[in-house]
């Protein structure tokens, strides 16, 4: 019986400006509390998140998410409700975007130059069912078990991202700008880059109605 993605028992430098080619910056999600908004804990270098964006801990940290073999430590992005989440970047970032991710079913992920999903679209990336494709093979501890990394490179100034798809169903980790090729190295959220600022999933049963 497949698993929803919540458990609740609940990148190396930022023109004045525009955005210019800089070294990937890194989205871990660590350091959030389980089922809470990622909203503007990476503010400090210009990353936001709408409000149905939550993050999520494994159950092996004492969270509510159902996953494993995750790309970094813990924690892991998600929605609970709608259908959509938005990150914004107003600064702005080029080259390329990419992510892991574990889902059950079929989503999209839109880059748009301008905020808020709004603007001309830049690239686009479709996602597959794949959340337990091995078996759990590493982890068995949790039911999306299986991460594939993803990522589109893009012309011009990405300013938004918009992950569409049915809420609960769809985690993202490390999530990487200015790369189409997504990083595994962690930051904490105070993270700045050369000196300027830069940088569903706890699996619970759903009833379907």
């Amino acid at each position: 019986m497949r698993k929803t993605v919540i458990g609740l028992c609940a990148t190396a430098a930022l023109a004045a400006s525009a955005a210019a080619s800089a070294a990937p910056v890194v989205l871990t999600f660590e350091g959030i509390a389980d089922s809470q908004p990622v909203s503007d804990f990476y503010a400090g270098i210009g990353v936001t998140f709408s409000p149905e964006t939550l993050a999520l801990v494994d159950t092996d940290a004492g969270g509510n998410g159902l996953f494993a073999n995750e790309p970094s430590p813990n924690t892991v992005m998600f929605w609970r409700d709608g259908d959509y989440a938005i990150l914004n970047y107003a600064a702005g970032f080029d080259t390329g975007f990419s992510f892991y991710y574990s889902s059950a079913e079929v989503a999209t992920v839109n880059i748009y130059d301008d905020v808020n999903g709004e603007g001309n679209l830049l690239g686009w990336i479709l996602l597959s069912p794949q959340y337990d494709d091995n078996n759990c093979t590493g982890d068995p501890t949790g039911s999306y078990c299986n991460w594939t990394a993803v990522g589109v490179a893009f012309a011009g100034i990405a300013r938004s991202i918009y992950f569409g798809g049915e809420a609960l169903y769809t985690g993202y980790d490390n999530i990487t700008l200015f790369s189409d090729v997504p990083g595994r190295v962690p930051e904490p959220a105070s993270l700045v880059l050369m000196g300027l600022g830069l940088a569903g999933l706890g699996f619970a049963r759903r009833r379907r109605g």
